[in-house]
């Protein structure tokens, strides 16, 4: 029997597995656990400061998820000392290990494995040195304090003393989940404070002497191509530093921001574009027409068991459109040249592999790049932030080493960042004569997930394929199997004796696509959950048994109990019942997310104004299992922040176009949900403190989205399938 670990390996997933209690029986394993396992040093994740603090060092970056907090929580009881002594240094290519990008929900699985097992190293290396020293074995550790014979010395003492220039073995023990005095519980995410009294928090806020700032000039559509500009007027204007013209790509510096400004508008102005309409038909006909592309399918599972004579049968096709991060701060970034060295400060969640990129686009070897991160004002997946550390470099080259700041505008950051893709989903069941589903089908169409830095050559980076020589794009490839991309959650977690899962992965897109938050795991969970109620009510059955027949899993079973026990659950056959305009539905749905994170059960209470049809999403109750809850509170807002997330996706956002250009340009062309509309969100935690810990953040994405439609579908007795559902969608249903 294969281990997970092992099929993984053999698998070629970017999913690293492990089991603690494998990594407990061996002494010194070949495989470390978490993100040790490429990073092996123990000075490459602590440092024991003679200042009576201790600095830990991370590739995981801090986006608002709250894991600098949960990392220096384990860290804090793998070394006995209190919290307040961690400093966190996240993201820096000359501080920290590499690991990759911030995605995926793994950074406490992966980073806090790594950091757990390397300061129970460093702990018995540190205890080792102080028993030498002590005289005794015999040993007590308190805030980093060791006594021991009548006699104590402290961890700092003992800095200057001790070797962490070492590979971990990986063969210490941590602390069992009894001994624990920080992990489980809810501190405060230590983020917050400067962001609360707008202290210096995000890249934005970085100030350097002789600092000049940058805007950039992008072509008004995808297609387009400079014919002509009036740059000389513009070096003339106040303040103006430099005018970049390099190809299709325009960008000015200027002493002071609102000069910036004034001069990007200006170039503008000037510009003269060619136009081509190179944009795919948009509404409906949009999926006709990556349906009709004729993009061969790939068998991602054909599952054959049982036979059984289908009583019914039933098909449905869901839709997702293209989709923006919708940052709230636009993209920002920090560069400057130092003797043909590059610094840039980003915002972008993966600084090894931005650093790959720029170091591909500009010619030089990956050490004369160097990376730090600084947070963005908003993010979750692949928006504008490595394209504009690109940006910012490239102007900075042309400002005598003076250090610039760009900053997108508005449109730049709704025009221009890559979005999450279109998605098609065709769907088809069997149920047999006991109202049991014996065939299952999934069928999805997606353009790429996964168009991020960090490739070995070329670069996905915007401002590359603009220059006058394009520097070649990496290869575009899905996130292969079990995590996935375009299919990921597509392959069910139910118990169906067969199964069938294609994938059409159209790699050319009209549009530049890549992570939006869950990958494609938020339209796969929308239109299975979906389809999984419409299965209930063809079966006559309430949509809670009916998942929980098809599931042995204990753990999932769990969390659909709780969810439904903790929102009051109605048993009923689906439709629950044909409700009055004035009351409420509520909907149902569940996923693991990846089929390797975090289990949840979401239910959503819903109002349908059948006049406007307006849905509103009143309340929502759901329960995790994330196994060992590092931080609950942590654990609990990201659960609240994904489905409100999920829920602004699922009613409001849509990327518009025409032909030739992107229309969504400001907030106007984008609404998202509003703070009057953010419901009410209980969160149940099942902590499971002896299970390793699970990602939680882009948990609950997907499960919100299909509660809500099946919620919908509860109150109208009317079925949308097709996201978001909008005012006039919902209204055209009803008609």
């Amino acid at each position: 029997m294969t281990t997970r670990r092992d099929f993984l390996k053999a698998s070629g997933a970017l999913v690293i597995s492990f089991s603690i209690g494998d990594a407990f029986s061996q002494a010194a394993p070949a495989r470390l656990p978490g993100s040790l396992n490429n990073n092996r040093m123990l000075n490459a994740w602590l440092r024991i400061d003679a200042d009576g603090t201790v600095t830990i060092f991370t590739g995981k970056i801090e986006l608002g998820q709250g894991i600098g907090t949960a990392l220096a929580q384990i860290a804090a009881d793998e070394l006995d000392v209190e919290l307040k002594r961690i400093r966190m240094v996240h993201g820096d290519t000359v501080l920290t290990p590499n690991e990759g990008q911030t995605a995926g929900s793994l950074s406490v699985e992966n980073s806090g494995t790594a950091v757990r097992f390397a300061c129970a190293e460093a702990r018995e290396i540190l205890l080792s040195a102080a028993a030498a020293k002590l005289g005794t074995q015999e040993l007590k550790v308190t805030d980093g304090v060791v006594v021991g014979g009548g006699k104590e010395i402290t961890y700092w003492a003992l800095a200057g003393e001790i070797d962490l220039k070492k590979e971990a073995s990986g063969g210490a023990k941590p602390k069992p989940p009894a001994e624990y005095k920080w992990v489980g519980k809810s501190i405060p995410r230590q983020d917050i404070p400067r962001k609360f009294t707008g202290g210096a928090a995000y890249v934005q806020d970085i100030r350097l002497p002789g600092m000049v700032f940058g805007r950039v000039v992008r072509p008004p559509s995808p297609g387009a191509t400079l014919a002509s500009l009036n740059e000389a007027a513009v070096k003339q204007m106040p303040g103006v530093v430099a005018v970049v013209r390099d190809g299709n790509f325009v960008a000015v510096a200027a002493e002071r921001e609102e000069q910036a400004i004034k001069a990007r508008a200006a170039l503008a102005k000037s510009a003269v574009w060619k136009e081509n309409a190179t944009l795919p038909p948009a509404g409906d006909a949009l999926y006709e027409h990556m349906v009709k592309l004729g993009v061969p399918a790939q068998t991602m599972l054909d599952k054959t068991g049982a036979a059984a004579a289908p009583a019914k049968t039933l098909e449905a096709r869901y839709t997702r459109p293209f989709q923006a991060h919708g940052s709230l701060g636009p993209s920002c970034a920090v560069a400057q040249w130092d003797s043909g060295k590059l610094r840039v400060w980003t915002h972008s969640q993966g600084v090894y592999p931005l650093r790959g990129d720029l170091a591909n686009a500009f010619g030089l070897e990956p050490a004369a790049v160097r990376c730090t991160h600084a947070e963005g004002a908003g993010c979750y997946g692949h928006n504008g932030a490595d394209d504009v550390a690109l940006d910012a470099a490239l102007l900075a080259r042309a400002t005598s080493g003076r250090p610039v700041k760009l900053q997108w505008m508005r449109d730049d950051e709704f025009m221009w960042e890559p979005y999450g893709s279109a998605m098609v989903m065709k769907l088809g069941a069997a149920l047999d004569a006991q109202g049991n589903i014996v065939e299952w089908a999934h069928e999805v169409w997606s353009h790429p997930h996964s168009t991020r830095p960090g490739q070995s050559k070329g670069t996905h980076t915007l401002a590359a394929r603009h220059l006058a020589k394009p520097v070649g794009a990496a290869p575009v490839g899905d996130v292969p199997l079990p995590s996935g991309g375009a299919d990921r959650n597509a392959v069910p977690g139910y118990d169906f004796p067969n199964v069938k899962v294609l994938k059409h992965f159209i790699v050319d897109s009209p549009l530049r696509t890549s992570a939006l938050r869950t990958l494609g795991g938020y339209a796969n969970v929308f239109a299975a959950e979906s389809f999984m109620d419409e299965l209930a009510a063809a079966a006559g059955a309430d949509p809670v048994e009916f998942r929980l027949r098809h599931m042995k899993d204990p753990r999932a079973r769990a969390v659909i109990e709780a969810t439904a026990a903790r929102a009051g659950w109605k048993a009923g056959p689906s439709p629950l019942r044909k409700l009055a305009p004035s009351e409420n539905g509520w909907g149902f749905a569940y996923s693991r997310y990846k089929n390797l994170g975090c289990y949840c059960a979401v239910a959503a209470e819903v109002s349908v104004n059948r006049s406007t049809g307006q849905v509103r999403v009143v309340r929502a109750v759901s329960a995790v299992d994330v196994g060992q809850a590092v931080n609950p509170d942590g654990v609990i807002n990201q659960i609240e922040g994904g489905f409100i997330q999920s829920a602004s996706w699922t009613l409001k956002e849509a990327v518009g176009f025409d032909r030739t250009r992107v229309k969504t340009r400001s907030w106007a062309d984008y609404p998202i949900l509003r703070f009057d509309e953010v419901p009410q969100v209980d969160v149940v935690i099942l902590n499971q403190p002896n299970q390793p810990s699970l990602g939680v953040g882009e948990g609950s994405q997907g499960p919100a989205a299909a509660a809500i439609a099946n919620a919908i579908a509860s109150v109208t007795g009317k079925r949308v399938r097709d996201l978001p559902f909008t005012p006039g969608r919902v209204k055209a249903a009803l008609a």
